[in-house]
Formats: C-alpha cells, sequence, structure tokens
C-alpha cells in the first residue's frame, strides 16, 4: 500500500521530492528548513512525542517523564507485525531501531525539603489529550507559543519574512497574547497559536519548548541591523538575606516556569549557528539573552575572568604587572598567524606547556587555559589552544561583554525554530510516527521507500536519518563517544553578585590526574528556563564512567547536598533536585563506518560535547550540498513585493492573504514590543 500524504502530491511547478526521516536534532531540523526553502517537499517523522530528540528542551514535569520513560527502557509498540510482507522480490529491507539507546544510567535525586508533592497539579498546564486519540501528522508550524518574557532579550535580525506574513497558516507573526507557563490560557487567539490539537498534545506530553515560540519576534520591518534591548536586571533585593527555603511541591507546582535543556550549549557570537540564523532570518523566531559572565575554579574557590580589555584594567584580582601581561598575549593570540616564529618551535607541545614559556604567572595561565580558551591541559596542542583564544577574543563586543549568547526557553528552541522556517515553506511534521525499515531497490541500490508503523510506504528521494534510529547489525563497526550530563535545580549562584540575573559559564579543571575538566553553565530565572529564586545549572563532560560517578565530585566541590551542614557549608547554593545520565556522542563518525546504506541516505550525528554548534552547522551543510550542489544553502526568504503568483494558483486573498495596504496589524503589533531596543550596528 502506498501512503498518499499531502507532502507526496505534485505542487507547485518545481518541486522535488524529498523525505527526512528521523527524530528533529539540530542537523535534521537546519536540512529540513534548508531543503523546504530551496523548493523541495518535507516530510519529517519522529517516533517520539516531542520535537528536538536529544536536542529537546522539558517543562519540569516532562523531564520527569523523560526520565520515568528512559529508566525503565521500553520497546515502542509493534502496530504492524507483518511489515516484512510489504517489501518486493527485487527490495530489500533495511531495519531501524525501535529502542532508543542513546541515553544511559539516568538517576535522579530530590534534596530540597521534600514535602509531599503528591495531588500537587502544575499551575496552567493543558489537561493532557489521549495518546492514542491525536493524530499526528502536522502541516502547521509545530509546538506552542510561549510567554513572552518580562525581560526583553536580543533579537538577533529584524526584517520581514514573506513567509511570517502569511504564506503558511502555520507560520504567524503577530505577538499575540500567548499563554504564560504558569497561567490559563488568555484567549483563543493564544490557542490558535499553538496549532493543531495534535501538537499541542505532543507538546503537552513532552518538551516545554516549541518551534518559533517564545520570545517577541523582532522589531522595524525595514531594520536588517540586529537589535539590542538591555535586560534589566532585577534588583537583588534579599541579597544580604538567606536564600528563600523552595521545596519540592513548589518546583512541581511551578514546573512550567522550567525548560530544562538535554544537551548544555551556548552560541558564540561570531559563530556558525548565529550567522546561519541571522543569513536564514530564522533568528526572528528566537531571541537571546548575552551570557553576563566567565568564571574561574581555582585553589577552591569561584572568581571572575576579565575578559574584554576594560574587565582587565578594572580587575581588582590581577597587578597591573599581570594586566600588562595578559593583554599583550591576547593581542598576539588574536594575530598569531603573522608571527609563526613565536609558537612553531611548540607546534607539538600542548598548549598549557606553551603557555609557561611565555612569562605568564600561574593565575594567568589558569585563566587563559580553562576560561578563555577553554581546553583540555593534556591533549589540545599549541595550535588548538592558539585557535580557541582567537576565537574567544572576536567574539567579544558584539552583542555583550562576554562572546556567548543563549536562547530564552533553552537551547531547544533553536532547533524549533528550523522546523518553524520547515513548516512555513511547506514542511509536512509527523510525531508518534515510528518508521520500521527503508527499502533498497536492489537494482539502483538507493533507497526507495521507507515503511512506517502502520504498514505504509512513503517514497522518496533522500532520506535523513538520525544516528540512534540505525539498528545495531548497520552500526557494528562505529565506536561512539559518551557525555556526561547533570542537571541541578539550585536556591543561589555559585557567585552571589549585587544582581541575582546571571548567566554564568565556568570551567572546573580535573579535580584528579586522567579525568576530564567539567564545563558548568548557571542560567538564573531571566533566561526563562527556571522559576524565580532558583537557578538552573548544567554540567558536562566526556564521560570515562557514568555521569553520576564523573561529575558528583564537582558537584559536592561546588555545592552543598546536605539538609544538615556546618557552617563552611552554608555559603554554598544548595541542591533541591538534581539528575544525571550518559548521552552518547555520535559526532565524528564517518558515514562509511555504518554497514550497508545506501548512497541517498544521509546519517546526521546526535549532540557532541563542545560548547558550541558548528559541528551540527557544517554536518548540516556539508549534507544539503552533497544531496543539491546547485541549491544555496538556507537563503533568506523573498520581501512580500517580490513574490510572483502564477496565473493558476490560488489568489491570496482566497487564501486568506490580504496585501492591501489597508491591512498591515502584524506591523503595529510588531513596533509596540519593539519599544525601549536600540539598534546596534551589525559588525562586519
Amino acid at each position: 500500500m502506498e501512503m498518499n500524504l499531502p507532502v507526496m502530491y505534485p505542487g507547485r511547478p518545481g518541486w522535488r521530492q524529498s523525505s527526512g526521516s528521523g527524530t528533529e536534532g539540530l542537523p535534521e531540523s537546519i536540512i529540513a528548513a534548508a531543503c523546504a526553502r530551496s523548493g523541495q517537499r518535507v516530510l519529517h517523522v519522529d517516533s517520539r512525542n516531542y520535537y528536538g530528540g536529544n536536542w529537546a528542551s522539558f517543562s519540569f514535569s516532562g523531564l520527569l517523564s523523560w526520565i520515568k520513560e528512559n529508566q525503565q527502557k521500553t520497546d515502542l509498540s509493534d502496530e504492524c507485525e507483518d511489515w516484512r510482507k510489504l517489501i518486493l522480490e527485487d527490495e530489500e529491507a533495511i531495519p531501524l531501531s525501535s529502542k532508543d539507546k542513546t541515553i544511559q544510567h539516568v538517576e535522579d535525586f530530590c534534596f530540597g525539603d521534600q514535602d509531599s508533592a503528591e495531588g500537587v497539579e502544575e499551575a496552567g498546564a493543558l489537561p493532557k489529550l489521549p495518546v492514542f486519540g491525536a493524530p499526528a501528522a502536522q502541516g502547521e508550524s509545530p509546538g506552542p507559543e510561549k510567554e513572552s518574557p518580562a525581560v526583553e532579550g536580543i533579537p538577533l535580525a529584524s526584517q520581514e519574512s514573506p513567509a511570517a506574513e502569511g504564506a503558511s497558516p502555520g507560520s504567524e507573526k503577530e505577538n499575540p497574547a500567548v499563554e504564560s507557563p504558569g497561567e490559563e490560557p488568555q484567549s483563543p487567539e493564544a490557542e490558535q497559536a499553538l496549532g493543531s490539537d495534535a501538537a499541542r498534545a505532543a507538546a503537552g506530553d513532552g518538551a516545554g519548548a516549541a518551534p518559533g515560540s517564545g520570545a517577541a519576534p523582532s522589531t522595524a520591518a525595514g531594520d536588517s541591523a540586529p537589535q539590542l534591548a538591555k535586560t534589566e536586571a532585577a534588583p537583588s533585593e534579599n541579597a544580604a538575606q538567606e536564600p528563600k527555603k523552595i521545596t519540592y511541591s513548589q518546583i512541581v507546582r511551578e514546573g512550567r516556569r522550567f525548560n530544562i535543556d538535554l544537551v548544555s550549549k551556548l552560541l558564540y557570537s561570531r559563530g556558525l549557528l548565529i550567522d546561519l540564523l541571522i543569513k536564514s532570518n530564522v533568528s526572528r523566531y528566537a531571541e537571546f539573552k548575552n551570557a553576563t559572565r566567565v568564571l574561574a575554579f581555582r585553589e577552591g574557590r569561584v572568581e571572575q575572568v576579565p575578559c574584554s580589555r576594560a574587565d582587565v584594567f578594572n580587575s581588582r584580582q590581577l597587578t597591573m604587572v599581570e594586566k600588562r601581561m595578559l593583554m599583550k598575549f591576547l593581542t598576539f593570540c588574536l594575530d598569531y598567524e603573522q608571527h609563526p616564529e613565536e609558537y612553531q618551535a611548540y607546534e607539538s607541545s600542548t598548549f598549557a606547556q606553551f603557555l609557561q614559556t611565555r612569562k605568564l604567572t600561574p593565575s594567568l595561565q589558569h585563566f587563559i587555559l580553562h576560561s578563555i580558551a577553554m581546553v583540555s591541559e593534556t591533549e589540545s596542542s599549541t595550535l588548538q589552544g592558539l585557535q580557541a583564544t582567537k576565537k574567544f577574543l572576536q567574539c567579544l563586543g558584539r552583542y555583550g561583554n562576554t562572546p556567548f549568547l543563549f536562547p530564552l526557553y533553552g537551547q531547544g528552541e533553536i532547533p524549533q525554530c528550523f522546523c518553524r522556517l520547515c513548516a512555513v515553506f511547506g514542511g509536512i511534521y509527523c510525531l508518534r510516527h515510528a518508521v520500521r525499515c527503508l527499502v533498497l531497490d536492489r537494482a539502483s541500490g538507493r533507497c526507495k521507500a521507507l515503511v512506517d508503523h502502520f504498514g505504509q510506504r512513503i517514497s522518496a528521494n533522500y532520506f535523513i536519518v538520525e544516528d540512534s534510529y540505525l539498528s545495531e547489525s548497520t552500526c557494528t563497526n562505529v565506536c561512539y563517544r559518551q557525555i556526561s550530563r547533570a542537571v541541578l535545580i539550585t536556591d543561589q549562584s555559585v557567585l552571589n553578585t549585587d544582581s541575582e540575573q546571571q548567566v554564568s559559564v565556568l570551567t572546573v579543571p580535573p579535580l584528579e590526574p586522567g579525568t576530564a575538566a567539567v564545563r558548568v553553565i548557571e542560567l538564573c530565572s531571566s533566561t526563562m528556563t527556571c522559576m524565580k529564586d532558583t537557578y538552573l545549572v548544567h554540567l558536562t563532560c566526556p564521560s570515562a564512567k557514568t555521569a553520576r560517578e564523573d561529575l558528583e565530585p564537582v558537584v559536592q566541590k561546588l555545592f552543598n547536598l546536605n539538609t544538615e551542614t556546618e557552617n563552611e557549608e552554608l555559603e554554598k547554593p544548595r541542591v533541591l533536585w538534581a539528575v544525571y545520565f550518559n548521552m552518547r556522542d555520535s559526532s565524528g563518525v564517518e558515514k562509511s563506518s555504518y554497514s550497508g546504506l545506501p548512497t541517498n541516505v544521509y546519517v546526521c550525528s546526535g549532540p557532541d560535547s563542545a560548547l558550541g554548534n558548528d559541528c551540527a552547522v557544517k554536518q548540516a551543510e556539508t549534507i544539503f550540498r552533497e544531496m543539491f550542489p546547485a541549491e544555496e544553502f538556507c537563503p533568506p526568504p523573498p520581501n512580500p513585493e517580490d513574490i510572483i503568483y502564477d496565473e493558476d494558483e490560488i489568489e491570496p486573498e482566497e487564501s486568506g492573504l490580504n496585501n492591501s495596504p489597508e491591512t498591515k496589524p502584524e506591523t503595529s503589533a510588531e513596533e509596540n514590543s519593539s519599544e525601549g531596543g536600540a539598534a546596534v550596528t551589525k559588525e562586519e
């Protein structure tokens, strides 16, 4: 039986068949958006009931469901046991895995006041729809809108897109009174912004984040420069007081205030992902907040690292001599390629050994190695360290005093923004829709179709699948790395200052020889990732053992895990709740390592352990160019006035689009949302 979805119907002239199967991680979402933008017909299916795969963000209740699911590790139900009968004589089936094995060793702990949370309901939560009662396919942009943040973030780009002005019913550009976490839905318009009932069911069961959600869109329609709106730091009224007692029932009740990422990353302000967000105009679907400080852990203390020139000269931690040393070395790193004689003799040495030859004090060596370059003390070469230091310095000053941005509502927003762009240009999304196998045509050696869990065949020219969907027989020769992850909810910051609203990056050096450094990212409530009076802390490192064994020693150094402690422990932030898990790192695996994959099947890796997102962007662009070498990768959408409609196509008025000058509600709504923003000239 051939499955005829709308995506497979003959559409606009020049459209070609393309299909992506597998989870919606960041690389897959970027590829789907690029394919849809270039005129391909895209079908994106996922066996999960939430968007983003291992890149997703969850509310607290959603994360608890995710933990329970991965601790039980049950097989997906096989609704069509005789799908092999659909394979013809001249075809061969490539079975796909029905169990996700990318997450292991999941352990969660509650350290807060463990009052009974039984019967406590999540404030503002929508009633869950029956799992098997809702349709899974959505032609609209996936997921619900979120609360417009009380703080104003940084929209990277503000130029309007034609797609956002009515090319798709799922891509409304207005900023309606969207549903606020912890509150009841405010209006029918907000309900409409949630998309289809199936999309609401999917988002309600799982990830708290949703494509194109959250932040108010960018501002003036004709201004293409980034807009910078300063975040208002909440006054620290209780700075001198003890942190408020947060109970477990409070966390459960305010669970929708949390957006907890499975993968912890930041965006370099001059990184590949920021450039792609601006180029493709996907940045209009999200807002960002500066990482406000870079921290270091040295001699048992957490201290702030001076990054910019102003920070260096205003620092009280460094002597005047150290300030001159540091500025001289950083100036050298900015154009180290022009002075090869300075480092050529140390190319075979580690970066730590090279720093020892530069007449730098131990504290400066520590700051540069662990907080600026952020590279391994024992494994990173001199060139790798210099490249990382230069990248850090080049990203300073573009949007703030640190090189990093963080998306409001969590990293899980980014893949969903690209999902929305794909949906705007006709992409179809299906959740809770498992794929049983790929169908190989023996004569051509190419994959011609896939068979889903209903026993239906879907034909396509190209197939993009995430590594976790491949069976053990396909991955026999693949050697995977693992990432150790921990997520903590704490009651105060690791370094208290006058402002409570801090986004901090900290690298903890190896506590014992042979272990890896641990990256810590601490998020405040103004990032829309946690409730008021709490902090969300992410810890990440390459795995040596289980996540708890790798990360708990660092947690004990930085935080207080006990409810009854001595005086010296009271100064540390108290952990209220924690989860540890190991995640598979499939980055860097060559396609040739997989057994028996046809040439038109492309494999995307899951998240890697790096701080940035360059690996995912490079992989997405490489796969897209292999499929469509003549097409531009994620070009900006055309302006509305440049769209030319064929005579035989539906008139704009008939499809609900009114281009008359009298009807311009979106412009005024967005102009209202831009109050208080100051234009910043884009630096090339």
